[in-house]
């Protein structure tokens, strides 16, 4: 009897939630056709692909249902900061804490995040974790397991791995294994200050949070530092070599810097600055979520204002808007290796849509309010990484007219995103 009024509970709690209608001022409701799980499984199969569709079908801001939730998408680019500037209607931590447990078992409940972004203003693995035990075998051993991991990120994070079977066996091993290399020594005694991850661990410790979880977060802050940097340096690459234009005209301005000193080198070089801004464009793909608090209003950049409800989720995948939006970039689908240069060369900064100045033509970093705190130390190792291959090694396709590529889709609204395959390469030490 028991198990039947929970269950009939169960369905008119499911029914009442199915009845949802758009209220005045709403954005445009589309439930999908399947009661209570909406458009999950097209969202998580290709985010891009689906949220493109809704925006040809109700314009730059919609409601949809996915999993029982209800996501609002804004796809307005001019307005994204102005919403997320009210950190008390929308909250930020929420989300973050739900993925966090799904991906990294860890809970961090009294965890500042302001705090942190003060804090975290560099990143690199030995930066991170320091030089102590990476032997070139060590590390390869902790890159292939991290691999391991990442690859599940997405399904670990939709909690779609194979429950009990290979996938979630997978993730629990290489976090096991993560969690015990990545710990530092420095657990076990004061931490030094002056480092980064010393810092971070005296967080944790004030915070009063417990020996285990410190260990656990270790895994946390390689991903947060590492997730995104390779795959971004891959693309670059990538890019430059099945763009022989960009490749030799990037070559030229290396060459041309190589009287300046080491720390002006980096500040010198237009070219590649395009270069990295218009590859992060292209791959850029995290979605911005913020959990709605309180009934909010807001306003769109035409001046249309909208009511978001409380208890739902708010999402921005700037990926769509700006980044891919054909009336601010022509053909945004191309790699354009000078898109963000001038004529004369300069960094161009003005770009429009229907007669008005876009604010950012790209979003990789984040919104205003809370960009990415190690975004300059990830260009400048992106970028030394980049000047390094190619000052130190001759490089060329195995074949000559191979393309990139394809990208997972699934990794979008996981940052960078990450290619479905391999593109092969010779190359030689430069004599």
């Amino acid at each position: 009897m028991m198990w039947t009024a929970l269950l009939l509970l169960g369905l008119a709690v499911l029914l009442l939630y199915a009845r949802r209608t758009r209220r005045r001022n709403e954005p445009p409701l589309d439930k999908g056709m399947i009661p209570w799980l909406g458009h999950a499984l097209e969202f998580g199969k290709d985010a891009a692909k689906f949220l493109t569709r809704m925006k040809q079908k109700h314009g730059d801001i919609f409601t949809v249902r996915a999993a029982g939730q209800y996501i609002t998408v804004l796809l307005d680019s001019n307005c994204y900061d102005a919403v997320l500037s009210d950190v008390v209607s929308l909250d930020q931590t929420s989300y973050a804490q739900v993925l966090m447990k799904r991906i990294f078992s860890l809970d961090l409940p009294n965890h500042n995040l302001e705090s942190e972004k003060k804090r975290a203003e560099m990143t690199g693995y030995l930066t991170v974790f320091g030089a102590e035990k990476n032997n070139s075998a060590a590390l390869a051993e902790i890159y292939e397991e991290f691999r391991r991991f990442d690859k599940l990120l997405p399904k670990l994070a939709r909690t779609t791995e194979n429950k009990g079977n290979e996938e979630k066996q997978i993730a629990s091993s290489a976090r096991e294994k993560l969690w015990k290399w990545l710990t530092p020594s420095r657990l076990d005694r004061k931490p030094e200050r002056q480092s980064w991850l010393g810092n971070y661990v005296q967080q944790l410790q004030d915070e009063g949070v417990d020996a285990e979880t410190q260990r656990r977060a270790m895994l946390l802050q390689l991903w947060v530092t590492q997730g995104n940097a390779g795959p971004a340096a891959f693309w670059v690459l990538g890019y430059l070599l099945t763009h022989p234009e960009a490749l030799r005209t990037v070559r030229e301005e290396i060459q041309g810097g190589k009287h300046l000193r080491p720390e002006e080198k980096q500040k010198n070089t237009p070219v590649f600055d395009s270069v990295l801004t218009e590859t992060l464009r292209l791959t850029a793909a995290a979605l911005i979520t913020r959990e709605v608090k309180q009934d909010k209003k807001i306003c769109l950049s035409n001046g249309q204002e909208y009511q978001l409800r409380r208890g739902d989720r708010l999402c921005i995948f700037p990926f769509i808007s700006p980044q891919m939006d054909p009336q601010i970039h022509q053909q945004p689908e191309m790699f354009q290796f000078d898109r963000f240069l001038n004529a004369d060369g300069t960094k161009k900064k003005d770009f429009f849509k229907e007669g008005l100045r876009v604010k950012n033509p790209s979003v990789p970093w984040g919104t205003k309010d809370n960009l990415c705190p190690g975004r300059q130390f990830a260009v400048s190792a992106i970028k030394e990484l980049v000047f390094t291959i190619l000052t130190g090694f001759d490089l060329e396709l195995c074949e000559k007219n191979a393309k990139l590529p394809l990208v997972d889709p699934s990794r979008y609204g996981f940052g960078i995103l990450q290619p479905a395959g391999d593109l092969e390469i010779r190359y030689r030490i430069r004599s």
